[in-house]
């Protein structure tokens, strides 16, 4: 019986943790750009196995998002911001041409608040990262960033340093894809990859 009331509590432990997090899945096969959808004219292409975004000739919004929804998610990815940089990850977003509904995770060069979170066509900045953290910024490197999103929370991260935490009820009652973007005024290219997404039931 001690045996009983001691592996039981264990087993469903285990059994609770495995429920809540999905396979991984790749969002990107390094080859194109099957499983995304193109908002706008700017430029998405994939160049020697890496996902590029690039101002086009009209310098305008851009959008590349994911054809299916996710809700509640850990995602990981890899960027490299050449030139400007400035860009972004959406979740919980949708579409009508460029204009977006949903929340962007910044990605912005120095001093430009990467890691916080803003709601497009809404409240704007919901919150900014502590200025300090800007340092673990690394412009013109390669950078890892990981998102998660359950419920009404959200937490980023940048090259492991913790970014924001944070809950709001608007997002928790978000629905609709990841997307990538480019900011308008051109001259902007950010490379990608690695981009990988774990779903995550409802706690």
């Amino acid at each position: 019986m001690k045996f009983l009331r001691v592996v039981l509590p264990l087993f469903f432990a285990i059994t609770t943790i495995n429920a809540q997090k999905g396979d991984e899945i790749s969002l990107f096969n390094g080859k194109d750009l099957t499983g995304w959808v193109n908002h706008g004219e700017e430029l998405w292409y994939v160049d020697n196995g890496l996902l590029v975004c690039e101002s086009g000739p009209k310098g305008e919004y851009g959008y590349l998002s994911t054809a299916t929804d996710y809700d509640d998610f850990e995602l990981t990815l890899e960027f490299k911001q050449e030139a400007d940089g400035n860009s972004g990850v959406f979740f919980r977003s949708t579409f009508e041409g460029t204009k977006v509904t949903g929340w962007q995770v910044e990605v912005a060069p120095p001093g430009k608040d990467t890691g916080g979170v803003y709601e497009s066509y809404g409240r704007g900045w919901l919150i900014k990262p502590d200025p300090e953290k800007d340092k673990a910024l690394k412009m013109g490197e390669w950078n890892t960033m990981k998102i998660r999103v359950a419920g009404n929370a959200v937490k980023t991260w940048l090259n492991g340093t913790e970014m924001i935490q944070f809950e709001d009820e608007k997002i928790g009652e978000g629905k609709g894809a990841i997307a990538l973007q480019i900011h308008d005024g051109g001259g902007i290219k950010v490379l990608w990859k690695n981009i990988k997404l774990t779903p995550l039931t409802p706690m």
